[in-house]
C-alpha cells in the first residue's frame, strides 16, 4: 500500500509535484521516487512495503515505454505472471508490476483480470489509464488547474488546492483521454433480481476462508483487528486456523474506553479461544476529542459516522505500528451485503431489502471503506478486507434476501453467516460470540465515547450558528450541532466546494430516529442478546 500521484501535462515543477506528494507521506514512510515522462507527466510514489520489501519500488516500468504506480495490492500476480504474461519480463517480484504488463499486453481492457485492491495510474508517451478497483476500497481522486493538466492523487489533500475542480473517482471505473470514464465493473448481482440462488452454507463458509487466504500473502507482520463482533471474529478466527498450519502467530488488537466497554469483554473472550498474542488498547474521551482536528484532516471527509467510528481505529492504528505490525485484517462490508445494520429489519419488503444492500455496497467507498483506509494509513498501517472479495460478493448478493433479512429468523441479523461457521465438531468462535448481536464500533469501545462527543460538540456551536447552517453549508447543510463542528474543522482543511461534494453522508432508513448509531434503532433496545441464540428454531 502506499500514496500515487500522476500529473499528466507538462509545466510543473519537480519540487512542486514532491511537495504535493508529500502531504501524503504518511500513507509511504519507507521511500518515495518520482519520474518524469520524455512528455513531461510526473509520476510519484509514496511506499509502504508490503509485498518484495527490497525491489518493489515505484514508479514501474514495464517492458517498454510505460510507467506506472499503484496502490493496494494485486492477490492474483503470481497466476498472471505464469499465465497471461509468462512471455514478459519482469523487473521485480512486486505484486504491482503486472497491471503495467497487462496494460502493454491488452490496452485499456484489462481491469476484469485483477483479483485485488488498487488504484492506479499508467502513463506511455501522452497516453494515460487510471482505474479504481470494483467496490473503492483504495481511494482515488482526480481534477484539473487551470492550465488543464490532470491530477490523480490517493487523497485529496495532493490536489485540492491545485484544482480548479476535482472528484472522487468513481469505483470499477477507468478513465483514458480517449474513451473518458468507463465503468468495467458491471455484476449481475447490481439487479436485485438476480437474488435467487439456495442458501448454501458450506459454500459461504469455503469462500470466505478462500478469500482470507488470500489476503495473508504479505513479507511483513500480520495482524487482526478484533472488535469482539461477528464479522471481526470471523476473520480472525479464519486466519488463525490457516496460519497456525504455517507454523505462524497471530496479533490481534481490540480498543475501548475502559475493561468494561463491549468491545474489549467480547475481543478477550475471542482472542483466548483462538490463542492469538492479544493487545487490548485503551483510550479516554479526552484523547478522542483531541485528535478529531487531525483525524478529519486524514479522512476527508465530515460524515458524522465515519468521525464517530474512525477515532478508536485511528488511535489503535497508531499503536499497532509502534509494535511492528504493518497489516491487518478487517470486517468491513459485512453488514452491507449481509443486512446487518438493525435498521434493515425494518424494510418493509424482500426487494427493498435487497435494493439496500446493494445500494450499500454501491457506496462503500464514501463509508466503511474510506473510514478503513484513511484511519490505518494515516500511520502506514494497511488494512485488509476478505469480506470484500470479489467471489465472496458475488456468493452473498446472489443468495434469495429473504435468507438475509433478520425478520426471518426472529431479528438474530447476519444469521446465514453465523449459521455458516456454527461447526458444533470443530468451532470457529464461542457461541456468545457467534451470536452476539451487532455493536457499531463506535459504540461497541463504550457508550459514553459517543454521548461525551455529542455533548462536546454542542458545547461548541450556538443555536444561531445552526439557524443559519443552511446560508454557510447550503450542500449537506448539518443538521445536528455534531455535525456543524464537525463540518467546521472539515471546512477549515478542505474550503473548495468540490471538497465538500466529496462527501456523502450516510443516514438509515426506516426508522424514525436519523441518528447513526446503532442503539438509535428500537431493535437494539429490545433485543436479548443471551437468549437470541435460543429464539432460532430452523
Amino acid at each position: 500500500m502506499c500514496g500515487i500521484l500522476a500529473i499528466i501535462g507538462k509545466g510543473v515543477e519537480l519540487e512542486k509535484a514532491r511537495e504535493l506528494s508529500n502531504r501524503m507521506n504518511h500513507r509511504g514512510p519507507n521511500e518515495n521516487d518520482i519520474h518524469v515522462t520524455t512528455k513531461g507527466h510526473i509520476l510519484s510514489h509514496e511506499r509502504l512495503s508490503i509485498i518484495d520489501l527490497h525491489t518493489g519500488k515505484q514508479p514501474i516500468q514495464g517492458c517498454d515505454t510505460a510507467y506506472m504506480v499503484h496502490n493496494g495490492e494485486i492477490y492474483n500476480h503470481a497466476e498472471l505472471r505464469a499465465t497471461d504474461l509468462k512471455e514478459h519480463t519482469f523487473r521485480s517480484k512486486s505484486d504491482s508490476e503486472v497491471i503495467v504488463h497487462l496494460y502493454e499486453k491488452y490496452g485499456y481492457d484489462f481491469l476484469h483480470k485483477l483479483d485485488g485492491v488498487f488504484a492506479f495510474v499508467v502513463i506511455d508517451g501522452d497516453d494515460f489509464i487510471a482505474g479504481r478497483d470494483p467496490i473503492g476500497i483504495k481511494p482515488l481522486y482526480y481534477g484539473t488547474d487551470k492550465s488543464g493538466r490532470m491530477y490523480f492523487a490517493s487523497e485529496m489533500k495532493a490536489i485540492a488546492d491545485q484544482c480548479v475542480e476535482f472528484a472522487a473517482f468513481p469505483p470499477g471505473h477507468y478513465y483514458t483521454p480517449k474513451t473518458g470514464f468507463v465503468q468495467y465493473f458491471k455484476p449481475d448481482w447490481f439487479d436485485h433480481s438476480v437474488a435467487t440462488e439456495e442458501l448454501d452454507l458450506k459454500l459461504i463458509r469455503e469462500t470466505l476462508i478462500k478469500a482470507t487466504k488470500k489476503r495473508l500473502m504479505t513479507d511483513v507482520p500480520l495482524g487482526v483487528l478484533l472488535s469482539g463482533g461477528l464479522d471481526s471474529s470471523l476473520t480472525s478466527a479464519i486466519a488463525m486456523r490457516l496460519l497456525k498450519k504455517q507454523g505462524k502467530e497471530l496479533h490481534s488488537f481490540s480498543i475501548g474506553l475502559d475493561s468494561s466497554s463491549p468491545d474489549l469483554i467480547a475481543a478477550k473472550k475471542v482472542a483466548d479461544f483462538l490463542g492469538t498474542k492479544h493487545h487490548a488498547i485503551t483510550f479516554s474521551v479526552e484523547e478522542g476529542l483531541e485528535i478529531i482536528d487531525k483525524l478529519i484532516w486524514h479522512l476527508e471527509t465530515y460524515d458524522v459516522t465515519s468521525i464517530r467510528a474512525s477515532t478508536p481505529m485511528y488511535i489503535m492504528s497508531e499503536k499497532i505500528t509502534d509494535l511492528g505490525v504493518k497489516v491487518v485484517l478487517s470486517g468491513e462490508g459485512a453488514d452491507e451485503m449481509l443486512g446487518g445494520y438493525l435498521y434493515f429489519d425494518n424494510a418493509p419488503n424482500t426487494e427493498e431489502f435487497q435494493k439496500e444492500t446493494i445500494r450499500r455496497m454501491q457506496l462503500l467507498s464514501t463509508s466503511d471503506c474510506l473510514r478503513a483506509d484513511k484511519s490505518t494509513m494515516a500511520f502506514g498501517l494497511e488494512a485488509r478486507v476478505p469480506f470484500l472479495d470479489k467471489e465472496f460478493v458475488s456468493t452473498i448478493m446472489k443468495i434469495k434476501p429473504e435468507e438475509k433479512q433478520p425478520k426471518t429468523y426472529k431479528g438474530v441479523e447476519k444469521y446465514i453467516l453465523r449459521k455458516a461457521f456454527d461447526t458444533k465438531e470443530d468451532p470457529f468462535l464461542p457461541d456468545e460470540v457467534l451470536w452476539r448481536q451487532k455493536e457499531q464500533f463506535s459504540d461497541g469501545v463504550g457508550y459514553s465515547w459517543i454521548d461525551t462527543l455529542i455533548e462536546y460538540c454542542a458545547s461548541q456551536v450556538s443555536d444561531k450558528q445552526m439557524q443559519e447552517a443552511y446560508i454557510k453549508y447550503p450542500h449537506n447543510t448539518p443538521s445536528t450541532k455534531e455535525a456543524y463542528y464537525i463540518r467546521e474543522i472539515f471546512n477549515k482543511h478542505y474550503p473548495q466546494k468540490d471538497a465538500a461534494k466529496t462527501v456523502l453522508k450516510w443516514i438509515p432508513k426506516w426508522q424514525e430516529n436519523t441518528d447513526p448509531s446503532g442503539r438509535a434503532n428500537k431493535n437494539h433496545i429490545d433485543a436479548d442478546v443471551n437468549i437470541a441464540k435460543e429464539l432460532i428454531t430452523v
